[in-house]
């Protein structure tokens, strides 16, 4: 199986048709999350997903509007969103968990989870799936400009077990 995956497209139109041009032979979009920006504007982007040939594996981003998101996927029968939810998909399973981990950003559209939230959602992740987060794991590509990292133990150890 090939995948195109992505993430942190903003609202950004040219961005997301670039990409799926250069889609190629990809057998499944994986997006991780952040389509929208501030939980506003993801109705074009998910029009463009929706339009073009493969499945779409999505969890959401921190920006992302959950409610707007599980409306749009709800009769979308190659769109698959995951939020501490798994799927398979021919023959590989994939399980998803979007949002912030650990929450540090309290704005009314910051979509985030505490580590104990994250881990009670991980503890459903069957051995060998693809692993979609939109939060990094602690340690890995989580340094901030200050330099400290603020990736989340829940998904470590996910990823670890």
């Amino acid at each position: 199986m090939q995948i195109l995956a992505c993430s942190d497209l903003h609202c950004d139109l040219d961005v997301t048709r670039r990409m799926l041009a250069q889609a190629g032979s990809a057998d499944v979009l994986v997006v991780a999350g952040d389509i929208a920006t501030q939980g506003q504007g993801a109705g074009p982007i998910l029009t463009l997903l929706r339009a073009q040939p493969r499945p779409v594996v999505m969890v959401p981003g921190n920006h992302d509007n959950l409610t707007e998101l599980r409306h749009f996927f709800h009769d979308w029968p190659t769109g698959h969103l995951l939020h501490g939810e798994g799927m398979t998909l021919m023959g590989i399973a994939f399980y998803g968990l979007g949002g912030e981990v650990p929450r540090s950003t309290q704005a009314l559209w910051n979509l985030g989870v505490t580590e104990q939230q994250a881990s009670l959602k991980l503890a459903a992740c069957p051995q060998g799936a693809v692993l979609i987060t939109h939060s990094p794991a602690k340690g890995h590509c989580d340094r901030q400009k200050g330099g400290a990292h603020e990736g989340s133990t829940a998904i470590l150890k996910t990823l670890e077990t």
